[in-house]
């Protein structure tokens, strides 16, 4: 990871903000954010998290949402690039960690292009945040032999083309980044190939902030209520035998 220590110079920090709530942040991440002079927030970057920033910081909401009007990433990369050019430290507010499904490989080949300092600061991802709130461990010893995290929609809020037989292990934990939508479309290809309709799975919708909720059920039943009532806030979907609540049989065999 880099480091950004010029004096005088614009630089940029992507900086993850964790799933919401601000205890989440890292001392670096909070350090940047007071530094700023300008952050380009997500909308699931927002709220209480900002309250850390100076009151001359200049805040420009950025956020992308799948399925909705959302800024292009061509735009905000274009912004994030000027206002470091122009000799401004610029965060670029990422929720979670900005490693994964973050565009952050365009913003930094931008920033490289330009030749701006740059410098990535993690975040709590949301997978890790919402085992934790759950109290489950997403490698747990026996059941658990790998962890895998998929984004559950492209750019047209499609479900992607995904290796079904590599989700559908039993042995594995699986986490699903922005996935309510097409979760129920997961789930019937998953049970084809193989996956037991019972495999245990929990969704915490709205991490990070005073809404939060969870539903627990098998694979079958969260695609059915999903699709049934889809939740208003975002969604982490983890599902996998490690997800089994302490007396849940499918633990056994």
């Amino acid at each position: 990871m880099s480091q950004i220590s010029s004096q005088g110079r614009g630089h940029i920090a992507l900086v993850g903000a964790g799933p919401g709530d601000p205890d989440l942040l890292t001392l670096r991440a909070l350090a940047r954010i007071r530094e700023a002079d300008v952050i380009l927030y997500d909308d699931l970057a927002s709220g209480p998290v900002l309250e850390a920033a100076r009151p001359d910081a200049e805040l420009i909401p950025v956020g992308k949402r799948a399925g909705r009007p959302s800024h292009k990433q061509a735009d905000v990369t274009k912004q994030m690039i000027a206002h470091a050019a122009a000799g401004r430290r610029v965060v670029r507010l990422k929720s979670g960690d900005p490693t994964l499904f973050g565009r952050a490989d365009e913003e930094i080949a931008a920033a490289r292009d330009a030749g701006i300092p740059l410098e990535i600061v993690p975040g709590v991802t949301s997978a890790t945040a919402a085992a934790a709130h759950v109290g489950v461990s997403l490698s747990k010893r026996i059941v658990a032999r790998r962890v895998q995290m998929v984004t559950g929609h492209d750019v047209d809020a499609r479900l992607p083309d995904l290796d079904i037989a590599a989700l559908a292990d039993p042995e594995a934990t699986t986490c699903v980044f922005m996935g309510k939508g097409t979760f129920a479309e997961l789930v019937e290809r998953l049970v084809a190939h193989g996956m037991a309709a019972d495999t245990p799975a929990v969704v915490v919708e709205s991490l990070g902030s005073p809404a939060i909720e969870v539903m627990r059920g098998s694979i079958v039943e969260i695609a059915e209520r999903l699709a049934a009532a889809p939740p208003s806030g975002p969604c982490m979907i983890l599902y996998g035998r490690a997800m089994a609540e302490p007396d849940d049989s499918s633990l056994s065999g």
